[in-house]
């Protein structure tokens, strides 16, 4: 059993490290590929997400009733229907995941994957405040020293490489990076309410985690429609709705998908040092394939460092010491 659920860590952390590579690889890729006519809008993608996610949700469910549709309803109706109150409560964290979503398709068109791997690890930072705030949560010293030190690597890697060559490419780099990283922060701030209102709202009732993320997956598709419609409206109304979309494009839909799912699935056998580790597994090979097959990112003495520290970093708000052996 022991060697089973050994296998089951080792397996957890390969796909961690597969789905979280990927998805800001693909995705980044997706953003600078040359295609002929119109580009596929990031808003849709979001939206398409959700619709297969919701879909899954609905398959599972009614697998988990024995196909019995009798059975299927009477779960929606006992955990949704009669209980709108707490159903509308999913909408809150559902809208601010479709908003960090948008926001990290805008953060990979203006940042290479390696910089932004980096940087997103500040969701640690802002997952940890609201912890504190909305739920009451202690942290020791060590964990504290972790922030600082985090909050000090990604600085370091935001720090400009100093080349001024050319002073009109200068500038739009520039532009493009704090455009990038602005958005890469309100995305981390994004996550870390929206994990810690949804922790609130799983711990404060017996729905289970496939209903809540069929109830989250429902409310964002609303709220991923309306930043269509707010934002590429008249884009959509052109060219159309799956303007620009190849398998490249539905790749990324479908680690948008279930990257959150499998991510929720693995964890339950992955420690918090498993976790970290994948992460910055994640990080290194992002940087590298990065550098060596997108061509869009050098590496300065500055990133190294900064990168070594948030890596360093998040080792250490993950360590958690082994309670001392009780004295006879």
């Amino acid at each position: 059993m022991s060697t089973v659920s050994g296998n089951l860590k080792y397996i957890s952390l390969v796909v961690l490290i597969v789905q979280t590579t990927a998805l800001v690889l693909i995705l980044r890729y997706s953003q600078t590929q040359k295609v002929e006519g119109p580009k596929y809008i990031s808003s849709t993608a979001v939206v398409t997400a959700e619709i297969v996610k919701l879909a899954t949700c609905i398959f599972v469910l009614f697998r988990s009733n024995g196909w019995d549709v009798d059975r299927f309803y009477r779960d929606l109706e006992h955990d949704i229907f009669k209980k709108p109150a707490d159903t509308f409560k999913v909408g809150v964290p559902a809208f601010l995941y479709v908003v960090q979503n948008n926001l990290l398709f805008l953060a990979l068109s203006k940042l290479d994957a390696a910089t932004y791997q980096v940087t997103y690890q500040l969701k640690i930072l802002t997952t940890a405040l609201f912890s504190v705030t909305m739920l009451s949560k202690k942290l020791n010293g060590l964990k504290w020293i972790s922030l600082i030190l985090l909050t000090a690597g990604v600085a370091l890697v935001q720090m400009p490489s100093g080349d001024k060559a050319n002073h009109d490419e200068d500038d739009k780099t520039s532009s493009d990076k704090l455009i990038g990283f602005l958005a890469v922060l309100a995305a981390c701030f994004s996550s870390g309410f929206a994990g810690v209102y949804f922790e609130k709202i799983l711990k404060g009732s017996t729905v289970s985690l496939w209903m809540r993320n069929l109830q989250l997956a429902f409310f964002s598709i609303f709220g991923g429609f309306f930043m269509c419609w707010l934002y590429d409206s008249e884009k959509i109304g052109t060219d159309g709705f799956f303007q620009g979309y190849n398998g490249v494009i539905w790749i990324v839909v479908l680690l948008q998908a279930y990257g959150g799912l499998v991510i929720a699935l693995v964890v339950k056998y992955a420690d918090n040092i498993l976790k970290v580790f994948a992460v910055s597994l994640s990080i290194i090979l992002s940087s590298f394939v990065s550098w060596l097959f997108l061509g869009d990112f050098n590496p300065t003495l500055t990133f190294l460092l900064g990168a070594t520290i948030v890596i360093a970093s998040t080792f250490l708000y993950g360590y958690e010491p082994r309670p001392s052996p009780a004295k006879a």
